[in-house]
């Protein structure tokens, strides 16, 4: 007898060795490294490499992503807004990074740190001829967006003349790059819209750079056009969701690695019997004798109530815990019926084993909504080399 309590005491400390002490988003850069290498396999050598590190590098760590990026080789980064940009600069990267949507209060801003911008618009081109010409530059390098049928930002093909002749009326700027956004490069169904949209692209931009007088470099494709469109991936490509362990495709999600995980421990267990509820509104009742486990998170933390009343589930000790009742604002509750757990031991929300995009789908959301939704008090700890 004592033997056998010595073993199921043992098992019971086993299960309750933890890797983390609070809720806390895992950040694999072991993770990033595999999944570059591998987006990288699909383009040819000579092409070169965006990675997308706006929105706290998919709601994961910015700075330690770009870092390990940066050492990878990669050639550009792409993020939204001038703020995400200072933050690499400050950092210490020096990669040319591209500004995807510049706004004309912080134009000079931009400048200052050596930032690139994505020019769609008159108004923004206008505003930010007007500060590097105030400033002294030359040949500052920028980026012109065209719309192929997005119809989300960018200048029209009916303005390649007149855009062309107010870039070349001025030395101030030099246009490094021309691109486009495809809109539907993971459905299959919209395959003829696609290959209008590249075919499109094509014809913009030798137009453009006939004007121009020379030929910047092009891109269009993001993760899923470079995995369904590699023929389309011209002088660069940019990924964001890619690198982060997500292919928007079965076929492809097998191949890649999710490099967050988000992880909590369970705060308290609750037994409740048939008829007894749980939660807000008691929006869950017991059909039978139930155990509960607490967890600290909620909606604040980027886990939204859609996830709730069964849709999702997290896993405990590799088994799977229905998200039971209504999230609350800072706690959710599972259901560990059956389940050999106790208060203290760790929980996997999404990530390794449990994917973001499957936690996501699960309330009709995608792996992007869950992964950026993660909010900023959780703890993110740096694994991997």
């Amino acid at each position: 007898m004592f033997f056998e309590y010595k073993i199921a005491a043992a098992a019971r400390t086993k299960r309750s060795v933890n890797t983390i002490e609070e809720t806390t988003l895992e950040i694999d850069l072991n993770a990033l490294e595999h999944n570059y290498r591998y987006l990288r396999t699909k383009i040819a050598p000579t092409t070169r490499f965006l990675a997308s590190a706006k929105a706290f590098a998919y709601g994961s760590d910015t700075v330690a992503v770009a870092k390990k990026l940066e050492s990878l080789g990669v050639d550009y980064f792409g993020v939204a807004y001038t703020k995400e940009g200072i933050v690499l600069r400050e950092a210490g990267i020096t990669t040319p990074i591209l500004v995807l949507y510049p706004l004309p209060s912080y134009v000079a801003t931009l400048i200052d740190y050596q930032l690139e911008p994505n020019l769609y618009s008159p108004k923004i081109l206008n505003a930010f001829l007007t500060e590097i010409q105030k400033k002294g530059h030359n040949a500052y390098p920028v980026h012109i967006n065209f719309n192929t049928g997005f119809n989300r930002f960018g200048f029209e093909e009916g303005d390649v003349e007149a855009l062309a002749a107010q870039l070349n009326n001025s030395e101030a700027l030099k246009v490094v790059s021309i691109l486009s956004h495809l809109s539907a490069s993971e459905d299959a169904e919209e395959r003829p819209f696609t290959q209008a949209q590249i075919a499109t692209f094509q014809n913009i931009s030798k137009h453009f750079s006939q004007k121009l007088g020379y030929a910047p470099s092009r891109h269009i494709l993001n993760t899923s056009g470079i995995l369904n469109y590699p023929e389309a991936q011209f002088d660069m490509v940019r990924s964001g969701i890619g690198l982060y362990g997500y292919g928007n495709d079965a076929r492809f999600n097998t191949e890649l690695r999710p490099v967050a995980t988000l992880k909590t421990l369970i705060s308290q267990i609750q037994h409740i019997a048939a008829g007894e509820s749980v939660g807000y509104n008691r929006a869950y009742k017991a059909d039978s004798a139930r155990t509960i486990a607490v967890l600290p998170l909620g909606y604040t933390d980027g886990i939204g109530r859609q996830y709730g009343k069964g849709k999702a589930h997290v896993l405990i000790h590799g088994q799977k815990a229905p998200i039971v009742g209504k999230v609350c604002m800072d706690i959710l509750m599972v259901d560990v019926t059956g389940i050999n757990c106790q208060e203290g031991d760790e929980v996997v929300v999404f990530g390794s084993g449990n994917p973001a995009s499957a936690f996501a789908a699960s309330a009709q959301a995608t792996a992007y909504e869950v992964l950026t939704a993660i909010s900023q008090r959780i703890k993110r700890t740096v694994v991997g080399d």
